[in-house]
């Protein structure tokens, strides 16, 4: 793609999240989100590849519904109630129509099923970008119409989409589809925790966004698109196979890397706030996520590739790629548990 274009493209992104985080008024924020969603479509459709067109054309059709559900429930609520504001949004029609919708956009359970096909059908720097950046302006507004929305409509879909996120990855070999599940659980326990501490869903949402960025830069410098393509790693770059092994680990949220804090701090609050039983299924379903992870971390360190080779051994050109985000990216993924005392502080500030 000419860069001049990339560039355009790139920023129209940028714009729309952040026209998102500025509106107070329905239709700015739908403005926003539609920006988004224009932007990111030629870069998604850049392989010219009849998968990527496919993955292309899904995103655009479920991001087009949503979008339309949040301006009928948007223009209902005017309509109804009189009131254009985010923070305003008080019938129940409406509250539960855009809760919906921003479910939709985000990907959660039940209204996930999107999200894997899409993922799988796009490079690794593409997914990226839809796995972290595309999740930050649903959030915003998420978050804003949170005070409003039922209680326990929000534990529902939390709950569904840890369970769906873990039980979903179990059976696949994609490393993309893989990562497309990792996402719907852990968007799962940050919904699960809105409505109680918003504070702690954008520590859940940073700490998400640093582990998967790491994930799929790891993927994409060892050019590895599925498990049997891991096990190749470990030749070509042994650190990195180590250290990849950990960051899926603290995707998992093992003590003691960074992925156990949000865990750790969401399950305190949920017991704080009277609800165990939410809190012990939680911890259950993510069991089931860290099952696919020590899957892949069992592929990526433990085993030696098969010496009948089915794929094409990799040439060992000199590499060029640079690696210094990745670096800084991995070491924030892995290190950050001992700083929970001072983010916890800053949190309550």
């Amino acid at each position: 793609m000419n860069p001049y274009v990339l560039t355009i493209l790139l920023s129209s992104l940028g714009l729309g999240t952040v026209l998102t985080f500025a509106s107070s008024h329905w239709l700015l924020a739908w403005m926003g989100l539609e920006i988004n969603t224009l932007a990111i479509i030629p870069i998604m459709a850049q392989q010219h590849h009849p998968r990527a067109i496919e993955a292309t054309t899904k995103y655009f059709l479920t991001q087009a519904t949503a979008a339309a559900m949040i301006l009928f429930a948007s223009t209902t609520n005017a309509w109804l109630m009189g009131e254009w504001e985010i923070h305003q949004l008080s019938h129940p029609l409406a509250t539960t129509t855009v809760m919906l919708a921003l479910a939709l956009k985000l990907g959660l359970a039940p209204v996930h099923f999107w999200l894997p096909e899409v993922l799988q059908g796009l490079e690794l720097t593409t997914g990226l970008i839809l796995s972290t950046w595309q999740k930050l302006a649903p959030f915003a507004l998420m978050i804003q119409v949170t005070p409003t929305i039922n209680s326990p409509l929000l534990v529902a879909i939390g709950l569904l989409s840890t369970l769906v996120g873990g039980w979903g990855g179990l059976n696949q070999t994609q490393l993309r589809k893989i990562l497309a599940y990792s996402s719907i659980a852990h968007l799962g326990w940050m919904v699960l925790i809105l409505q109680f501490a918003p504070s702690l869903t954008l520590l859940s949402l940073s700490l998400y966004i640093i582990m998967t960025s790491s994930a799929f830069l790891t993927l994409k410098t060892n050019n590895a698109l599925t498990i049997n393509t891991l096990a190749t790693s470990w030749t070509k770059s042994p650190t990195l196979a180590a250290l990849a092994a950990l960051v899926l680990l603290s995707l998992g949220g093992l003590p003691p890397l960074s992925g156990f804090m949000p865990k750790w701090l969401i399950l305190q609050e949920l017991t704080k706030q009277g609800l165990p039983l939410s809190a012990t299924l939680a911890a259950m379903t993510a069991l089931l996520s860290l099952y696919f992870y020590l899957r892949l971390c069992y592929a990526l360190t433990l085993t030696i590739y098969p010496n009948t080779l089915t794929a094409t051994a990799p040439w060992r050109l000199n590499f060029t790629m640079i690696t210094l985000p990745l670096s800084i990216i991995t070491i924030l993924a892995l290190g950050l548990l001992p700083l929970t005392p001072a983010m916890t502080a800053m949190l309550t500030l």
